[in-house]
């Protein structure tokens, strides 16, 4: 049996997974996250130990440890240059980690490694070209073409959540307006619906809310499904922004495949097909071409440590 391991840093945990080669997690660990980045590199590496002891394993017995992060990688060196999730920068991730993990280590963004794991095991299983956006606190992004990732000469591309959607527009947390992370992460869908409660108190949002305590991302979803005009308007505006943004995704690589993951995706068909009848607005030669596919991403929070444990043939 051949085993490869994993790693999904965040800003709140660290999670280890141990991958067999049907692409199951057989064994995983997490931890916090510690204060300082010197710390969670020890941390990390004491996870990746403590996990395959689980199974009565030694660090040889794999090929590499491959690991996600938030923020921007030079693939070439393992050196993360920014990271507003866990706020390190220009650290020597891969460096650091070297001095506790004796087998080669690989280090990429977060969302190049979901990427990597809807496509070698997922819902872009066999398919070469692909792109896929994560909808969550922001708006990851990965593309692969020709079955490699893709992130640019200086391998820090690919910032799909930046790609700027509406000139001098609301302003994102990298620093600049108009950012497609502006209007089509979870917060933004939250701050429209706080928006549109605000201007009507008498939608059901606002008893939906003082149901279930807080405005998320469920809510205009949730409301609009049960008929709700305003939150219908927020939900249509919504989608608006994020095919927007796909289509011109589509309309410069042509994947054969558009995957959405993160959370706002479990809203399901009600919300891909809303997405779907939007393309035809936002994407060029729609009516020679047709539809590219637009999926939800399957493998949920484990497409992180799946494509992490593949970075070495990416």
């Amino acid at each position: 049996m051949n085993y490869r391991i994993g790693v999904d840093i965040g800003g709140m945990s660290i999670k280890v997974g141990v991958v067999d080669e049907n692409f199951n997690i057989i064994a995983r660990h997490s931890v916090v996250t510690p204060d300082t980045f010197e710390k969670s590199m020890k941390a990390t590496a004491d996870a990746v130990m403590e996990v395959i002891g689980k199974l009565g394993l030694t660090i040889h017995d794999f090929p590499c440890v491959g690991i996600g992060t938030p923020g921007s990688v030079v693939p070439e060196t393992g050196r993360l240059c920014f990271s507003n999730n866990t706020n390190w920068k220009d650290v020597p991730m891969a460096d650091e980690l070297k001095k506790y993990i004796p087998i080669p280590v690989y280090i990429a963004n977060d969302a190049n490694c979901a990427i990597i794991g809807e496509t070698v095991a997922g819902a872009a299983k066999g398919r070469k070209h692909v792109i896929m956006l994560t909808l969550g606190t922001g708006v990851g992004g990965g593309i692969v073409i020709n079955g490699k990732v893709f992130s640019g000469g200086n391998g820090v591309g690919a910032e799909l959540g930046h790609m700027v959607l509406t000139h001098d527009g609301y302003p994102c947390t990298c620093g600049m307006n108009g950012c497609l992370e502006s209007y089509a992460s979870a917060t933004a869908l939250m701050r429209q619906t706080r928006e549109a409660i605000e201007a009507h108190p008498e939608s059901a949002m606002n008893a939906w809310v003082q149901e279930n305590g807080e405005v998320n991302g469920k809510t205009a979803f949730e409301c609009a499904k049960a008929g709700d005009e305003t939150a219908m308007q927020v939900v249509d505006t919504y989608v608006g922004y994020l095919a927007n943004g796909i289509g011109s995704l589509i309309n410069i690589f042509r994947p054969e495949v558009v995957l959405i993951g993160g959370g706002v995706s479990n809203a399901g068909d009600f919300f891909l097909n809303k997405i779907r009848e939007r393309m035809p607005e936002y994407t060029f030669a729609f009516d020679i071409t047709g539809p590219t596919p637009i999926e939800r991403a399957t493998l949920g929070n484990d497409a992180g440590i799946i494509g992490a444990s593949y970075l070495d043939e990416m």
